[in-house]
């Protein structure tokens, strides 16, 4: 048994840059890419094996033919998607819904929860996450009169920086900032701002109605501690649809899989794992069953798995 090895689905868009390519020596579509969809089985953004024995299968394909690689866990389509988002322009201001919501009203996708782990940000750089508003009535009227500057929360960020997105919170990622995000397996938002864009000569569409119906009120900022360290790996966040691993490589570790599988993004420096190479911006899955890895070299993972209490 091997480790599955993925092949990027990259997207362009209107606040997308260049910098996937500097960084991590991507082949990007243009200096408009803004996502990379590092591991994704979904038909948005379709990820493929890029080597060994199932080169060329579409994850989804893997999911469905092959549920022992990811320990025959349940589920009818694969339970996560990791990104990297480049911000070389801000995105917009934007609400997820949870499963529910989704199920009833977006023909039974998923919801989205969502964390972001900040990759680089530039001197100054801020993340809108959350809002002002005491009560709906006046989430309701501060939207309709435009007073986006007295609504939002903005916090400051650097590099290593952690944070949870809960369903319902308002947020934004700005200028200057790249981060993974590890989210549920779908492509559900809801646009609240866009900063009067034009695309195509028009504003890109919103979704006033739906972003309201879902929107916590009031606001209350998710609680994250980044204490929980075994070895070389630090545990950032478990909540009941993944948990989230920051790998911080020195010469010679191992990793015992105890998850039904994992993920692995190697996000600075490289690494021989079980004596392969791999390099900055390598996107991996380890399925289920291999037992101890050692891993060689210096660089740092973001590992995550989905949480299923079996495998606890």
């Amino acid at each position: 048994m091997d480790i599955i090895n993925m092949s990027p689905y990259f997207k362009e868009e209107i606040w997308g840059g260049s910098k996937m390519r500097s960084e991590f020596g991507y082949d990007i579509p243009s200096d408009k890419t803004g996502e990379c969809w590092a591991v994704s089985a979904h038909p948005n953004g379709p990820g493929r094996v890029k080597d060994g024995e199932y080169k060329g299968k579409l994850l989804s394909e893997l999911w469905d033919e092959h549920r022992e690689l990811f320990g025959n866990i349940q589920g009818d389509r694969f339970p996560l998607l990791t990104k990297i988002i480049d911000a070389n322009d801000k995105l917009s201001v934007q609400v997820h819904p949870d499963d529910g919501y989704a199920a009833l009203n977006e023909d039974g996708s998923l919801g989205k929860m969502e964390c972001w782990y900040v990759m680089e940000a530039e001197p100054g750089a801020k993340l809108i996450i959350g809002h002002n508003a005491s009560t709906k009535e006046e989430l309701c009227e501060m939207i309709h009169d435009g007073k986006w500057n007295e609504l939002l929360r903005e916090i400051p960020v650097k590099k290593g920086d952690f944070i949870q997105i809960n369903p319902g919170t308002i947020h934004a990622i700005n200028k200057g900032i790249m981060i993974l995000e590890t989210q549920q397996n779908s492509d559900i938002t809801y646009r609240l701002y866009d900063y009067d864009r034009i695309k195509n000569g028009a504003p890109r569409e919103l979704h006033i109605n739906k972003s309201l119906d879902v929107i916590k009120v009031p606001h209350v900022d998710e609680q994250v501690d980044s204490c929980e360290r075994e070895g070389w790996i630090t545990k950032l966040y478990e909540c009941k649809y993944y948990r989230i691993w920051k790998g911080t490589l020195k010469n010679t570790e191992r990793i015992v899989m105890n998850q039904p599988f994992m993920i692995g993004s190697l996000i600075e420096g490289s690494a021989c794992i079980n004596g392969k190479e791999y390099k900055k911006g390598d996107h991996f899955i380890i399925p289920s069953g291999m037992g101890e890895l050692e891993f060689n070299g210096n660089a740092v993972f973001i590992f995550s798995s989905p949480y299923c209490q079996i495998f606890s």
